[in-house]
């Protein structure tokens, strides 16, 4: 039930998606093998903070360097050949300001971004308060808004 929002979650963070199946399926372990009982309305909180505790913990294990994968919005294949170079450009951009960006920063935008949750809706799943998602929302526009707005000031010159 919560596995592909976990997945994502844990995906937003490390950039990884062969990682966060990992993550994700020893979350579900963990769960499993201490018996922990779900309280009603808390579930989502608590298969959060196992998850991210399981995912520092992994990548404690594997000294990962964390890269983001290519293919955070659009496939190349939905791509008209004519728009392909502006497509790149903007991929690279994009790319380029998730890397600026804080892992709570890039968490929240991605969340909001590119599975459509509104700020109360990524608030209850990270257990944090909707203006601390408003803020880290704020900071990552301004890093987006930067990064695509210094790379046209120089291509102008």
């Amino acid at each position: 039930m919560y596995f592909d929002d976990l997945r994502s979650y844990i995906s937003y963070r490390s950039g990884n998606p062969d990682l966060a199946d990992d993550v994700v399926q020893q979350t579900f372990i963990r769960l499993w093998e201490k018996q922990i009982t779900l309280l009603p309305g808390k579930e989502k909180a608590l298969l959060y903070k196992i998850a991210g505790d399981e995912f520092i913990d992994q990548v404690r294990k594997r000294k990962a360097s964390v890269e983001f994968s290519d293919d955070l919005f659009l496939v190349a294949g939905d791509v008209q050949p004519d728009e392909r170079l502006e497509y790149e450009d903007s991929s690279r951009k994009l790319r380029k300001a998730l890397r600026k960006m804080n892992e709570s920063q890039r968490v929240v935008f991605l969340m909001s971004r590119r599975d459509g949750l509104r700020q109360w809706e990524i608030a209850e799943r990270l257990n944090i308060s909707v203006k601390a998602v408003e803020k880290r929302m704020n900071i990552a526009l301004g890093i987006l808004r930067a990064t695509f707005n210094s790379d046209e000031q120089r291509n102008r010159k």
